[in-house]
């Protein structure tokens, strides 16, 4: 995927809820992956040219890994002139060594959000952009259907009240497929994740169900995120 098919499927997004208004400052989560450096490039492209005019604000929340490294990201972000915050943490060690967590993921997201969140408003901004895709909103139906016995999934825009903060989902109409291509293209600085847990979560089942089910019934995918987007499953959960 070439950057001007990125930034038509993100201008549709953006259009389609109303995720961007004349003046707002907008944080990206940057989690060193591909997902977040293809929303940094998106955001970038389309504030050039967007009639309603924005800033972004490149953020980080280092979980304390000694492998991670943020300077690939900085020099990128320096590259496209967006300034970039680093929030240190130890949060891995909590979780890892302290708690020895068995299950870590949602007590991770729950500090990772809760730091990211706080780096947000210090820096005096009003909304967060996450890098949730396609295969994400499909991926977390699925894992709410199994798990849960209820059909949601993730909201286009979501207004956290106690925050007074708004998250959008910008990447949400981009396929996994076409974040991969996007970032061969591009050469982007991907950091491999470090966390231990990588890989063997209650998502990346889903995600290879998803994929198996796509092999056998061709296009099954794209049908489910049509159901989503035509029964409105988002999910207004704070």
């Amino acid at each position: 995927m070439k950057l001007q098919q990125l930034l038509s499927y993100t201008r549709k997004a953006v259009d389609d809820y109303n995720m961007i208004c004349q003046g707002d400052k907008i944080a990206v989560g940057i989690s060193g992956g591909k997902d977040s450096l293809t929303l940094l490039y998106a955001l970038h492209g389309l504030r050039r040219f967007y009639p309603q005019q924005f800033s972004i604000y490149g953020v980080t929340v280092d979980l304390g890994y000694d492998s991670f490294d943020t300077a690939p990201i900085a020099d990128l972000c320096q590259r496209l002139q967006v300034p970039y915050t680093v929030v240190r943490s130890d949060i891995a060690r909590i979780i890892f060594e302290e708690r020895k967590e068995s299950n870590p993921c949602s007590l991770c997201a729950k500090m990772r959000k809760g730091a990211l969140n706080q780096a947000i408003k210090d820096l005096g901004c009003n909304k967060v952009a996450y890098a949730h895709h396609k295969d994400d909103l499909v991926e977390t139906m699925l894992l709410s259907l199994l798990f849960e016995g209820r059909f949601h999934t993730f909201s286009p825009v979501t207004y956290l009240d106690r925050m007074d903060l708004t998250v959008i989902r910008p990447l949400m109409y981009v396929s996994e497929k076409d974040v991969i291509g996007f970032q061969h293209i591009m050469d982007l600085p991907v950091q491999k994740s470090p966390c231990p847990a990588d890989g063997y979560t209650k998502r990346q089942s889903v995600k290879e169900l998803l994929d198996r089910l796509n092999r056998e019934y061709p296009g099954a995918k794209d049908r489910m995120f049509r159901a989503i987007l035509n029964g409105n499953l988002f999910s207004e959960k704070k």
